[in-house]
């Protein structure tokens, strides 16, 4: 396994920016998943750690060394595409054993190793089938062992779940995450589905417009992002407008739906500054009854509902003298919920879950 470091990388195509300044380090067998809109340049950025790509300015340095001159074959790196790009006129067996004949191995150390990658995605018994005889789960399975059979320092995989169904792409993530666990192999995930992102990674790095916009653990990413554009994209979320008020040096935030909240005590901003305030829907509560405004709560119409199975998605238009026409939604559990179209309800922000962005950041 490698570390891997992006220092800084550009690159234009055809007088369009692609890459902007990408900066990103994988530690030695971190599984790191690059999430972003399609058109971001996260494609892009694992192709130039690949080689197949030649960055502009920037460098690209594994265990320290930089590798920008070398050609992909010199890297050792494992690749997986959403395609699985197997070779159809060839067996299992065949096709995971190509990197290996490639480097000229002898034929009794390959047929040992590709028993070996088969037994590890769980296909022992399928060498002698060809990829159209085979699921596109199973595809998957034989990419994933022809990219591990010749024991990358490093492995790239580009939306490797992306053409199956949700069944057997939940089945995979477990089967990945096994995987990438039990052979400490860097990894670099390249998806655009944000669940994939946050089950699979110890890290999530965020691109947009072809920069990193963020880097942190899943559950910090989604839970405490530092921008409203990087909390909009990763999951649900709700965001309105608050102003801040200050009195004998005390600040506070006064919502837009009337209620206030204590403004973070290391908050410097200035009286009357206004910014954007964002909540996840699993964290706003609903009370079926009178809102009490010393409580922080206003009131809302149920708009909709939408049934999600375990939980169902309330859709609320407020009611409150400032914020009358605004949309919220809510998350609830679906068991048990007796809310219909048209109640109305008492909503409240905990100030816990909410996140205060300056109006620059907001979405």
């Amino acid at each position: 396994m490698a570390s891997v470091e992006l220092d800084e990388l550009h690159l234009s195509l055809g007088g369009n920016a692609v890459l902007n300044g990408v900066s990103l380090t994988l530690a030695q067998g971190e599984c790191l998943a690059l999430l972003g809109p399609s058109g971001c340049g996260k494609t892009t950025t694992l192709r130039t750690i690949a080689g197949f790509v030649h960055a502009d300015r920037g460098g690209v340095r594994f265990d320290g060394q930089p590798v920008d001159g070398l050609p992909p074959h010199r890297r050792n790196v494992g690749l997986v595409f959403q395609d699985y790009a197997l070779f159809p006129h060839m067996t299992v067996a065949r096709n995971v054993a190509y990197g290996l004949r490639m480097r000229r191995c002898a034929d009794t150390d390959i047929s040992r190793q590709v028993r070996q990658a088969l037994d590890m995605v769980q296909l022992a018994g399928f060498e002698d089938r060809f990829p159209a005889q085979l699921s596109g789960g199973q595809r998957q399975r034989v990419a994933l062992a022809r990219a591990i059979v010749i024991k990358p320092d490093v492995l790239l995989l580009d939306e490797p779940l992306g053409a199956l169904d949700r069944k057997l792409r939940d089945g995979m993530q477990v089967e990945l995450k096994r995987l990438q666990r039990e052979l400490g192999i860097t990894t670099l995930i390249v998806t655009h589905d944000q669940e994939e992102a946050l089950s699979l990674s110890d890290r999530v790095a965020v691109m947009f417009g072809g920069k990193i916009a963020a880097v942190d653990a899943p559950a910090l990413l989604y839970q405490r992002p530092a921008r409203a554009d990087v909390m909009a994209f990763l999951g649900r979320a709700n965001f309105f407008d608050a102003q801040v008020e200050r009195q004998s040096g005390v600040g506070q935030l006064r919502t837009v739906f009337g209620t206030r909240m204590p403004l973070d005590a290391a908050s410097d901003r200035e009286a009357g500054t206004r910014v954007r305030v964002g909540i996840r829907p699993e964290h706003l509560e609903l009370r079926q009854a009178a809102p009490d405004p010393v409580r922080g709560e206003f009131g809302a119409i149920v708009a909709d509902l939408i049934y999600r199975g375990s939980t169902a998605e309330v859709l609320l238009r407020v009611e409150s003298e400032h914020g009358a026409g605004l949309s919220l939604s809510a998350d609830l559990p679906a068991s048990g919920l007796c809310l219909t179209r048209g109640d109305r309800v008492a909503a409240r922000l905990p100030e816990a879950h909410c996140l205060t962005f300056d109006e620059r950041e907001s979405v």
